[in-house]
């Protein structure tokens, strides 16, 4: 069973042009514990020794994390490149792109499609294209700590992999009709 899984994210990757954790790691890409990556980012691979990801770090689908720019390359003969390094306790959002000579400080939260062309200071939530900061990490988390009291939230039988209902998807919406809500 294992080998069919293995074959068919093998095929899976093939077609839609990434390159596995694994491939990477081997190439010199260094990763953490707890690194989570979704469907459809890309990590530069042409690179990847130059990008070091910490512990507990999520990059959401379709983040693109590049070391390299070759805007310069048909002027100058050069491509640019520069070293990429995500702390620890990281999320990065949807679609969000990490260019070239970028640090991201520890228990930072990236908006999603976001354009993070700037170091991020540890502890901060930035977003936008340039991305900027928006609050502290701890501003942002109390604030929503706060909201879980009085917001609709939702155990994991409200997700695919809990088997949500019909009946529970419609709750779901018609309890989100008023606003955000909390999925476990």
């Amino acid at each position: 069973m294992k080998t069919v899984k293995s074959l068919m994210i093998f095929f899976r990757n093939r077609i839609l042009g990434e390159v596995s954790t694994k491939k990477l790691v081997k190439r010199g890409l260094k990763i953490g514990k707890g690194f989570s990556i979704q469907a459809k980012c890309m990590i530069d691979s042409s690179h990847c020794w130059l990008i070091q990801i910490g512990d507990n770090v999520t990059l959401a689908p379709g983040v693109h994390v590049l070391a390299h720019d070759a805007s310069t390359k048909r002027s100058l003969g050069y491509t640019k490149i520069g070293l990429v390094r995500i702390g620890n306790n990281v999320f990065v959002g949807a679609h969000s792109v990490i260019l070239p000579g970028v640090t991201i400080g520890d228990n930072a939260i990236i908006g999603a499609g976001s354009i993070v062309s700037r170091d991020v200071p540890e502890n901060s939530v930035v977003a936008g294209n340039p991305s900027k900061i928006i609050c502290r990490s701890d501003e942002y988390l109390t604030r929503h700590r706060e909201k879980l009291l009085t917001s609709p939230v939702f155990d994991k039988r409200y997700t695919i992999a809990g088997g949500i209902s019909s009946e529970m998807k419609s709750e779901m919406i018609e309890r989100l009709e008023e606003g955000i809500g909390y999925v476990e």
